[in-house]
């Protein structure tokens, strides 16, 4: 059994900031990469941001400048600190982990249940 419980939504005005927390526990105990996604009404789920457990990041291009995706790999957990947010960030924002029960396990997604990040304009 895994958990991931994320915190931080709201809403905010266009040009404020958010920051998003995210932590795994459970019985998984080897993650590859942690991250977010979202989706807004009527859309498909894309990805915001990941971190591997080494600290390389991907950022979509929509975010990149904007978001600044982190970890503590000990905490098992990772942030997102959103800035200048526009109303097209809107949406559910959904936790990611790829990882495994042990290392010899075979790698598995899994999935928050998603906090809601709305921007008025």
């Amino acid at each position: 059994q895994v958990q991931l419980v994320e915190s931080g939504g709201g809403l905010v005005q266009a040009g404020g900031s958010l920051r998003l927390s995210c932590v795994a526990s459970g019985s998984i105990s080897v993650i590859d990469s942690m991250g977010w996604y979202r989706q807004a009404p009527g859309k498909q789920r894309d990805l915001v941001a990941t971190i591997t457990s080494h600290g390389s990041t991907n950022y979509a291009d929509s975010v990149e400048g904007r978001f600044t995706i982190s970890r503590d790999t000990a905490k098992r957990t990772v942030y997102l600190q959103m800035n200048s947010l526009k109303p097209e960030d809107t949406a559910v924002y959904y936790c990611y982990v790829r990882g495994a029960i042990a290392t010899w396990g075979l790698r598995r997604d899994y999935w928050g249940q998603g906090t809601q990040v709305t921007v008025s304009s």
